[in-house]
């Protein structure tokens, strides 16, 4: 008995401890790493790739009849700009800025957390372990930041529409929000944001993960040249904006200033259909295309930029 069980295991030991005690004692440092990294990188990404999330989510409030405000994109970019300024498409941004460092930290935190989980001794992910991570980390970035800083830009931005906005900054917008709605004010649509973040990074990092790979061609220790990773990122973007935009129009429509016209989400969904057609959900998708494409690509490249930089100066 003991024979065999010494040759049942004489082949594994070693190997096997060594690759376990590697994978696991860099794990702590790495979701830490992740964390300040991501952090970083939603301050950096949300200053370069703001004006186009702000064109896309006027166009994504504008209904038809005679509350339609804008023809597309350039009529949108014009009229702000007559009316307000160049500073006008960055209307919300200080909302992003407070909310992306957080957003991004937990994004790339839960993932490198989970992707230490599921890899198998070889250090890789399986095809559903990347999506699944993907997931995972947008349900965590949805639940404990996305929602209340979505809101709240929304909010930002459906305020300007009106002749007379009523929110002058940041702190005095957001106390309005809550004496008038309640916390429940800044955490609306936060069922949608699950489904728009959950879907968005299970995509994403899916594709991402699997460009990467195909790179390597089956050598993990090969580099991906920062262009490459700019394009996979593009490409990832693209990806999850066709996958789910009709969920981000639903979702946007019950962040609103006139989010009270909802029920919820499926009333939102049918509403919607009902009133404006199908093609109604594919609104602002031109910007948002741009504007996804630009932001999974720089917060990739960035991202690994600063990851490469952990690894030198943070052992």
């Amino acid at each position: 008995m003991d024979p065999n069980r010494r040759q049942f295991h004489n082949p594994f030991p070693r190997p096997w401890m060594k690759d376990t005690a590697a994978a696991a004692a860099p794990s702590g440092n790495i979701g830490l790493k992740g964390i300040v990294a991501g952090g970083l990188t939603g301050a950096i990404e949300i200053c370069i790739t703001y004006p186009t999330e702000y064109v896309k989510t006027q166009l994504q409030l504008d209904e038809k009849g005679g509350r339609k405000k804008y023809d597309g994109v350039i009529d949108c970019i014009v009229k702000t700009v007559k009316n307000h300024g160049i500073f006008g498409l960055y209307r919300g941004l200080s909302v992003l800025i407070y909310g992306s460092i957080p957003k991004v930290a937990v994004r790339f935190g839960t993932f490198e957390n989970l992707k230490t989980m599921a890899m198998n001794e070889n250090g890789t992910l399986s095809p559903s372990g990347r999506f699944f991570c993907g997931m995972g980390a947008g349900v965590a970035e949805a639940i404990f930041a996305v929602t209340p800083m979505e809101t709240i830009k929304v909010k930002f931005i459906n305020d300007q529409r009106s002749a007379q906005p009523r929110f002058r900054g940041f702190i005095h917008g957001v106390s309005m929000i809550i004496k008038e709605e309640g916390i429940g004010g800044v955490y609306k649509g936060v069922v949608p944001t699950i489904l728009k973040q959950g879907s968005n990074q299970a995509i994403r990092f899916f594709v991402m993960e699997t460009c990467k790979d195909l790179y390597k061609g089956g050598d993990p220790n090969k580099k991906v040249p920062k262009a490459a990773v700019g394009a996979f990122g593009a490409l990832a973007g693209a990806c999850s904006v066709f996958g789910n935009t009709p969920v981000d129009v639903v979702k946007t429509r019950m962040q609103g200033l006139e989010a009270k016209l909802y029920k919820g989400t499926i009333d939102c969904f049918i509403k919607i259909w009902k009133n404006e057609g199908p093609l109604a959900f594919y609104k602002g998708t031109v910007p948002r295309l741009a504007k996804v494409c630009l932001d999974v690509a720089v917060t990739f490249m960035v991202y690994d930029s600063i990851m490469e930089l952990f690894h030198k100066i943070w052992p």
